[in-house]
């Protein structure tokens, strides 16, 4: 059954539909472990505190929305640099008017240097998607990918020339899982992460997302933020 539009803008909807999604078992029982004043941009909650005119933000997965990145350049000048090697959003990017602090950059993002292939994801009704590629196999088209150059977040960092890199944002279909691992080979770390998982493609699951959240605590991330889907999470580093 869909739900309406309606139901949707309701304040209670969210909080119910993902309460009854943690008692089924299909959404981990996330919360903040610290509070912490946040902003919130493109439903993309973040630390402003931690952000100035200095600030180096890399956004991983452009499709067809800069919303958040645009902000972020507008509100404090920080620079951002966008990643997408897919065909629709490189040409999607060429069309649109952009500030001086956008800068693109059609690479792949992954847990080694390398190759990735993309595969054109698949909704639940079968039908193909123009915007959105996925590095899970079974929750995109085996027939229809793309093989693309893919660097860690540590050799794009060397790529670029940045010591530290303030805010990193990922929405990359399933992707984010091998990214993060690749954070173990970073000197500085990224002081916020904001990460879209997808622990709800059949080739993934939830267990993943909570072996990926137990090792970032390792790494010294704590979790300020979880969005009203609960796939959102946001990550700072914390204090000594």
């Amino acid at each position: 059954m869909r739900t309406s539009g309606w139901m949707k803008r309701q304040p209670w909807f969210w909080p119910v539909k993902l309460f009854l999604k943690r008692i089924g078992g299909r959404e981990l029982w996330l919360k903040p472990e610290i509070a912490i004043e946040t902003l919130e941009t493109a439903d993309w909650s973040y630390i402003a505190t931690r952000l100035d005119s200095n600030s180096i933000v890399y956004s991983l997965g452009v499709g067809d929305s800069i919303d958040f990145d645009l902000d972020l350049i507008e509100r404090f000048g920080a620079t951002v640099f966008a990643f997408d090697p897919t065909p629709f959003s490189m040409e999607w990017v060429e069309k649109q008017q952009l500030p001086g602090g956008f800068l693109f950059k059609p690479w792949a993002v992954s847990g080694e240097d390398g190759k990735l292939r993309l595969y054109r994801r698949v909704n639940r009704q079968g039908r193909s998607a123009e915007v959105m590629w996925t590095a899970d196999a079974e929750a995109g088209d085996s027939n229809d990918y793309i093989d693309t150059p893919a660097y860690t977040i540590r050799t794009i960092m060397e790529r670029l020339q940045h010591e530290r890199v303030d805010l990193l944002k990922m929405d990359v279909e399933g992707a984010e899982y091998d990214i993060l691992d690749g954070l173990k080979s970073v000197t500085h770390l990224p002081e916020q992460l904001l990460v879209e998982f997808h622990h709800r493609f059949p080739g993934i699951g939830k267990q993943r997302t909570a072996e990926s959240i137990a090792m970032l605590g390792e790494l010294g991330y704590r979790i300020f933020g979880v969005s009203e889907t609960g796939r959102e999470v946001g990550f700072v580093l914390a204090s000594d």
